[in-house]
């Protein structure tokens, strides 16, 4: 029984042993060197609080730091530092902060081998953020644009292969996004719209698993326009059937060429062993993960090709079909006939139907004036109480308007008494 018990506490004791050294993460950028000084005493008390996750308190020591030893060779290392804590903190707040010092180290300190780290960092932040396809693309943008920046930044560095393969997987979701909303278009028989975005999405991302498959619809898509769309059809069959040999859509391509008279191109063979690599590498979807991905918010980028050049070059704006460039420059000409107005138009010549009308005057007709010498019933009547209605204004100035009413209505209309205790649906007080 005692043995026993004295196991139990020394597995306890083992466990407790293991599971603190768990908790602690160590920290990627350490100083090795050996030193005595109050500026290493800081840093290496705000690295052990970052390890053992005491974020606050690892960025008040690391603050301190730069503002008491603002010479000292640790400044950048503690900089970094900073953003390192916010990034491990995680969270919405803790990640945009992050993204700000990282920025801050980049532009403080762009020569140091830690920027490229840095520009993976802010990446990462984005690419960890990005949800579905037919969710808000925010953060998938703003990931393929940092990507892309320290690609074309920092072209030799040791994390390329990294950055190249978040990038593809981000263009995958990117072109998911742009794939469903195309084919919708289609679907639904609006085809111009439906061009426009498989048309962007095949120049755009041509790495995508589905470029095959949207450059189809594509052609379908144009052959349902009409017969001055015929050579933008052939155009997108030729590049399924070259640049995609593999796809389940290449007999069909053929097909349509064949039907419009138009040479069937051969297969390219660097595309060819391309998209035989992607194929051999795709990860296929288990069952759990068909079961339960519909409450993830998290892409599924399995798919994504991981052979290839992904483009670095920012794509230009989308001109949407029925819509032509002339070809000296200038300004666009749409079908719209939308047209410069030189001269005077219907907004010049014609009232603004914005403004009311004048009201119809509603006075009543002034009476004839009464022959002279007739006597007025007016003038004699009088109301109840005794008082005589006012006289009017006499004089060159005082016209037909301002005379009273004359006649034995008017007469009748002044004597009769004003009615009291109108009810008012107050019920008074007894």
């Amino acid at each position: 029984m005692r043995r026993t018990m004295v196991g139990l506490l020394w597995a306890a004791v083992a466990f407790s042993l293991l599971s603190g050294c768990a908790r602690r993460k160590k920290y990627e950028n350490p100083i090795t060197t050996n030193s005595s000084q109050p500026d290493k005493v800081l840093f290496d008390r705000a690295i052990a609080d970052v390890e053992r996750s005491r974020f606050e308190v690892a960025r008040l020591t690391l603050q301190t730091l730069i503002n008491t030893y603002p010479d000292s060779e640790y400044i950048a290392k503690s900089k970094l530092a900073i953003a390192d804590s916010w990034y491990r903190q995680g969270g919405s707040n803790g990640l945009a902060q992050a993204e700000a010092e990282y920025k801050d180290f980049i532009t403080f300190f762009p020569g140091m081998e830690e920027a490229v780290e840095s520009q993976k960092k802010v990446c990462q932040i984005h690419y960890q953020q990005m949800e579905k396809a037919d969710r808000d693309p925010l953060h998938g943008v703003k990931a393929e644009a940092e990507c892309r920046q320290a690609l074309l930044q920092f072209p030799n560095s040791k994390f390329v292969p990294e950055v190249e393969q978040m990038l593809r997987e981000i263009q995958e979701v990117i072109a998911e996004g742009e794939f469903r909303v195309g084919r919708f278009y289609a679907g639904k028989g609006s085809y111009r719209a439906a061009a426009t975005r498989l048309g962007a999405l095949a120049d755009r991302y041509p790495l995508y698993s589905k470029a095959d498959e949207a450059l189809w619809v594509l052609g379908d898509s144009y052959g349902k326009m009409g017969k001055s769309f015929e050579d933008k059809t052939a155009t997108a069959y030729t590049r399924l059937v070259r640049d995609y040999p593999l796809s389940a859509r290449v007999s069909d391509a053929k097909n349509r060429l064949s039907d419009l008279n138009r040479p069937i191109p051969d297969p390219d063979d660097a595309a060819l062993a391309r998209m035989q690599a992607n194929i051999d590498q795709r990860v296929k979807t288990g069952m759990m993960s068909h079961a339960f991905g519909v409450f993830s918010k998290r892409p599924n980028v399995r798919m994504a090709a991981h052979q290839g050049q992904p483009p670095l070059t920012i794509p230009p704006p989308v001109i949407p079909e029925g819509v032509t460039l002339p070809a000296g420059g200038g300004a666009v000409s749409a079908e719209v006939g939308a047209q410069t107005i030189t001269g005077p138009s219907a907004l010049d010549t014609q009232p603004d139907a914005r403004s009311r009308p004048a009201a119809p005057s509603t006075a009543a007709p002034a009476p004839s004036p009464a022959p002279a010498g007739s006597s007025s019933g007016a003038s004699d009547a009088k109301p109840a109480g005794g008082t005589s209605p006012p006289a009017a204004s006499a004089g060159p100035s005082a016209g037909p308007s301002a005379a009273p009413a004359a006649g034995p209505a008017a007469a009748e209309s002044t004597s009769k008494p004003k009615k009291k205790g109108r009810f008012l649906g107050i019920i008074p007080r007894r």
